[in-house]
């Protein structure tokens, strides 16, 4: 039997030179399903009631829920068509969490002040 997978490639880039890079899974055969750009700014670094997100996954969720659902649009910031689902942003919430992320990566994305790109794929194991 074929298992469906979704792969999420994603880089963290600060300004001027830091860098991080998290890959959640693996997948022998893949096509891209959607990607985007998105500034980390100090909106996407608290809940929609106001209380200070301290994990990575929390403030990627509230980014893309600021885009899609309250409108809070950083310059630079690109819409995909997967996220603007509240489903699809749990599920991604839940494919950060349990892959790998470095902890440079984890914290420039907690401090925000970053730059953000994902490409999601699906894939056949």
């Amino acid at each position: 039997m074929k298992k469906l997978a979704i792969v999420l490639i994603a880089a963290v880039i600060a300004a001027p030179s830091a860098y991080g890079q998290a890959t959640i899974t693996r997948a022998r055969s893949v096509g891209l399903i959607d990607g985007y750009r998105a500034y980390i700014s100090r909106d996407d670094l608290f809940s929609s009631s106001g209380v200070r997100l301290t994990q990575p996954w929390q403030v990627i969720r509230q980014d893309r829920a600021n885009f899609h659902m309250y409108g809070i649009r950083d310059s630079g910031d690109q819409s995909d068509t997967f996220f603007g689902d509240a489903v699809n942003r749990q599920a991604l919430e839940v494919m950060l969490s349990n892959g790998s992320m470095t902890s440079d990566a984890a914290n420039m994305i907690v401090r925000g002040d970053v730059w953000w790109t994902s490409r999601f794929m699906v894939g056949v194991m």
